[in-house]
C-alpha cells in the first residue's frame, strides 16, 4: 500500500480551502510517530481485508467441493482475523491517546476503527457459512445449492475491491463496489423462492435447505457490510453521511 502525504504546508493549505479529503491525512507535530503507527495500521487493515476474502473464498471452495475438511479450516482461521481487529484497534487507542490528532486525522482513524469492525464481522459470517457447509457435506448436494457459489464470488470480489478503494480513498470506486449488492440481494431472495420450492416438495429437503437458507442470509450480510465501508470511503472523500443501503 502507498502512502499519500502532503506536507505539511500542503496540508494547511487543504484545511483552509475545507476541500474533500483525497489522501491519507496527516498530523500536526510527532509526524514520524504517526505515520509509523498509521502505516501499521493500513497494513493491518490490508492484511485483514485478504483474510476475510480468503476465508469466503475458502467456504465458497468447501460448498462446491462437498468439502468438510475445507470448512473446517475456514472456522479455526477466523480467529487470525479476530487477532488482527484487536491490534488495530489498541494502535488507534494509542494514537488518539498519544498523538492528540485533529479533526481530519481523528476522523480518518475512526473510520479505519469502523472498517477494522466490519471486517472482524464479515469474517464471522465467513466462518458460519462454513459451519453451514460442514453439515451439508454429510449429506447429499441439494440442487448444488442453488445460488450460493455464484453469491460466495460476488462479495469476495466485493471485499477485495473495496480495500483497494479504501486505501486511494477512490468514490466513484466505492460507489460501484456498493452498486454490486443489489444482484446479491437478489440472488438471496431467489434462493428463498427456489429452496422453499424444494422444501414443500419433498419434506427431506427440510434439513439441507434450512442450511443453505442461513448460509445465504451470511453472505448477504457480507454484502451489506461491505457497503458500510463504500460509505465510509465517500465520508472520507467528501465529507458527507451517505446511506449506500
Amino acid at each position: 500500500m502507498t502512502d499519500q502525504i502532503h506536507t505539511d504546508e500542503q496540508a494547511d493549505a487543504a484545511a483552509t480551502r475545507s476541500e474533500p479529503m483525497h489522501a491519507i491525512p496527516v498530523l500536526h507535530g510527532h509526524r514520524e510517530a504517526y505515520d509509523r503507527a498509521l502505516g501499521e495500521i493500513q497494513a493491518e487493515i490490508v492484511q485483514m481485508g485478504e483474510y476475510v476474502e480468503e476465508a469466503v473464498r475458502t467456504a465458497t471452495e468447501a460448498m462446491q467441493g462437498h468439502d468438510a475438511e475445507l470448512a473446517e479450516r475456514v472456522i479455526h482461521d477466523d480467529q487470525r482475523i479476530n487477532e488482527i481487529q484487536e491490534r488495530i484497534s489498541e494502535l488507534i487507542t494509542m494514537v488518539i491517546a498519544t498523538q492528540q490528532p485533529v479533526a481530519r486525522d481523528l476522523r480518518y482513524l475512526l473510520a479505519l476503527d469502523r472498517v477494522a469492525h466490519e471486517l472482524e464481522r464479515m469474517g464471522d459470517h465467513a466462518g458460519s457459512v462454513a459451519k453451514q457447509v460442514r453439515k451439508l457435506a454429510q449429506q447429499p448436494p441439494l440442487r448444488r445449492y442453488v445460488f450460493l457459489p455464484r453469491m460466495g464470488e460476488l462479495v469476495a470480489g466485493m471485499v477485495h475491491d473495496i480495500i483497494g478503494a479504501l486505501v486511494d480513498v477512490d468514490e466513484a470506486r466505492a460507489r460501484g463496489v456498493a452498486s454490486r449488492d443489489d444482484e446479491v440481494d437478489r440472488l438471496y431472495h431467489a434462493s428463498f423462492d427456489v429452496v422453499l420450492d424444494l422444501m414443500r416438495t419433498d419434506p427431506d429437503n427440510v434439513d439441507r435447505g434450512t442450511r443453505i437458507l442461513f448460509a445465504a442470509h451470511y453472505l448477504e450480510r457480507i454484502g451489506d457490510r461491505v457497503t458500510n465501508i463504500a460509505e465510509d470511503v465517500l465520508f472520507l472523500a467528501g465529507g458527507v453521511v451517505e446511506d449506500l443501503n
